[in-house]
């Protein structure tokens, strides 16, 4: 698929958000016809596993398409994904720490920040040492929970080191300027009790890796992230719809998977990805926050890669990415709306299309001693469609679109 338009005075890009409440027919309506295109890579955010089944025969029998599929439902059914293994330089360790951060504090306010910084250093330093050091098989976050896990601190005794900090020693002597032992440097300027609560923190944080399915699904990679827009390949994040214990692992992968296509296609193909990526973010209020993607949504059109985000408001990104919710939405050349009654968003939707000009003619007649008799032609605005209207407008387009998607279904059969 090229997007390259014949008229660019005319181009739009290809980023698209969807607007519904549930049962508004995101998924039915409008993913699974865009999968059935088949015209591109897809990676597709699917809760419950649904859409895998009633297209994943088709794409892979009759179109040809590489299916992967990463499954927090049942990790019996999924493939690995190992974060570490896209790691090759200290700006990607900066990168990963960003993410894992951001999509593992919880629920609830934020603590002191001094905490979030010195847990960052320990991350660097510690992963860093395992990619950059480490034997190949060890390169996985099981390695780094099992440091953390080792690192023992004394309150009232600050010369007393642990196995991590020997390991660290003998790193310092054969490369005392490496990014590992300067990070490491600066997490060892903290007292015992400092450092144990940075520890207690850590480990709280990186408690679903404790779990045993889930180290052994990141022991080692087959998602091959970087190698989407190679050919046609479509991979299916499934996910719980009612547990979110482990969705941020979906937000962890999109973060790695923006930045090693932009890399790809700016360093091996000049530019542009031979096959056109599109990501079906559904859910994307429920799946974590990718770093920066304000500014990652304004950059991947001219690398052949389109995002969808689907959300039941648009307060959800408003509540997600804070300010920059409005340049994210603002790079969504379309907005599709298929009902709902979250009033903001049903008047900014309103405001968007604006009025239209309508005449309104008014006769006037007064009787009395001198009877008068007047006509009066305005011209006023009127709100292109009501926000009452606006709620349901999509419902009897549904009636219409149903015919046309069961013919696609069938032929996915």
């Amino acid at each position: 698929m090229n997007t390259r338009p014949k008229i660019p005075a005319n181009a739009r890009n290809l980023n698209c958000c969807i607007i519904g409440s549930s049962g508004s027919g995101k998924t039915r309506f409008w993913l699974t016809p865009q999968l059935l295109q088949a015209h591109s890579s897809y990676v597709c955010v699917d809760p419950k596993g649904g859409v895998l089944s009633q297209v994943g025969h088709f794409l892979q029998k009759r179109k040809g398409y590489k299916i992967k599929v990463f499954n927090s439902v049942d990790f019996r059914k999924s493939m690995h994904y190992n974060p570490m293994a896209y790691i090759k330089t200290e700006s990607d360790v900066l990168k990963f720490v960003n993410a894992l951060i951001t999509n593992t504090k919880g629920q609830g306010k934020e603590g002191d920040e001094f905490w979030t910084k010195a847990e960052t250093l320990l991350y660097c330093a510690l992963v860093a040492y395992i990619v950059f050091e480490g034997p190949e098989e060890e390169r996985n976050m099981n390695t780094l929970v099992e440091m953390i896990n080792s690192m023992e601190v004394r309150e009232d005794d600050e010369s007393f080191k642990n196995a991590v900090d020997y390991m660290f020693d003998g790193l310092a002597k054969r490369k005392p300027q490496c990014f590992a032992v300067r990070q490491y440097a600066k997490y060892r300027l903290s007292s015992g009790k400092t450092a144990k609560s940075i520890l207690i923190s850590c480990g709280a944080r990186l408690a679903p890796f404790d779990i045993a399915e889930l180290r052994e699904i990141m022991s080692y990679d087959e998602l091959e992230l970087d190698r989407l827009g190679d050919e046609k390949t479509a991979l299916f994040f499934c996910i719980s719809d009612t547990d979110s214990t482990y969705n941020f692992i979906v937000a962890l992968a999109f973060s790695q998977m923006f930045n090693l296509l932009c890399e790809k296609a700016d360093n091996v193909y000049g530019g542009r990805l031979p096959h056109h990526v599109r990501v079906l973010w559904d859910e994307a209020a429920n799946t974590g926050q990718v770093p920066q993607l304000e500014k990652m949504v304004a950059v991947i059109r001219s690398r052949e890669i389109s995002l969808c985000l689907f959300y039941q408001a648009m307060s959800q990104c408003k509540a997600l990415y804070k300010d920059n919710s409005e340049t994210i939405l603002g790079n969504m050349d379309s907005v599709i709306f298929l009902g709902g009654r979250e009033h903001s968003t049903i008047k900014e939707i309103s405001e968007v299309l604006g009025k239209e000009t309508i005449s309104m003619y008014t006769e006037s007649r007064t009787r009395g001693q001198s009877e008068s008799y007047g006509q009066n032609l305005q011209r006023l605005g009127k709100e292109l469609l009501h926000l009452m209207v606006k709620s349901s407008v999509a419902q009897n387009k549904t009636n219409r679109d149903t015919i046309q998607l069961d013919f696609l279904q069938r032929l996915a059969k």
